[in-house]
Order: C-alpha cells, then structure tokens, then sequence
C-alpha cells in the first residue's frame, strides 16, 4: 500500500478470491474512464436489426408486386429483416395457396441475399414469412 501511495496511484485487488490475492497499482479513475471509452465504442460499432414489413394482396397486380419487392430488397441489402405478408379481406381466405404463391415467388427472387427465416405460415387472416438478410 506504501508503494502505491508514493507513486501517487490507485492499489486495486484484481482477483480477491485467488491465493494469495491479486493487487495492482494503477490510476483506478483513468482505467474506468477508458472501460467505458472501450464500452461506448463497442455499442456505437453494432448494429441493430430492424424487422420491416412489406403488405402484399393476394390479386396484386403485377407493377405493385415489382414496387414492393423492390422494397423488400432495399431493406434487406441494409441490412434489416423483412416480414412479408399477404393479408386476406372477405371470401380471398378460401384461396389461401395464391397468396403462398406469391410470397415462394418473393422468396425466390431473393434466394441469393437472404434466407427464410420462416416459411409462409397461414396467422388469421395473413399469411406470414419472414427474411434475414445473408451475413457477409
């Protein structure tokens, strides 16, 4: 303690529970300022995923279909997830496999940037797939 105290610095116990304990001598205010710098650094270099949501109907004609999909693979070269679903107003439930149709064409369009994450799944009245985008 006498060491540290005529270097003018912190004595820290590193490891309490060793035997016998682990001190060290160090400046114990510039070492938590630099944890932090190294903690506020980490979190600015990650990156969040968002999940966007892209609505398809099952008779979209095919000029709504291109600007959709155009849509879907915006947001997954940024990196974000997509969630496509077709939603079903009135008697369209009892047609369901169009809407599937469309959301496997979707799916194989974008085969080469994405995976599916899940498959088209049939929720209420929407049917629903979700799309992550490859890591690079």
């Amino acid at each position: 303690m006498q060491i540290a105290i005529d270097a003018n610095m912190d004595l820290v116990n590193v490891a309490p529970q060793a035997k016998p304990p682990v001190c060290r001598i160090m400046d114990y205010g510039k070492f938590r300022y630099e944890q932090q710098k190294k903690e506020k650094e980490a979190r600015k270099n990650q990156k969040i995923v968002d999940l966007k949501e892209v609505w398809f109907r099952s008779n979209i004609e095919e000029h709504d279909y291109q600007t959709k999909f155009r849509n879907v693979v915006k947001f997954l070269n940024d990196g974000d997830k997509v969630k496509c679903s077709v939603r079903f107003r009135g008697r369209e439930i009892a047609h369901a496999n169009i809407g599937q149709k469309i959301l496997e064409r979707v799916a194989k369009e974008v085969a080469d940037i994405c995976v599916v994450e899940r498959v088209p799944k049939l929720e209420g009245r929407s049917m629903i797939m979700i799309l992550a985008p490859k890591s690079h």
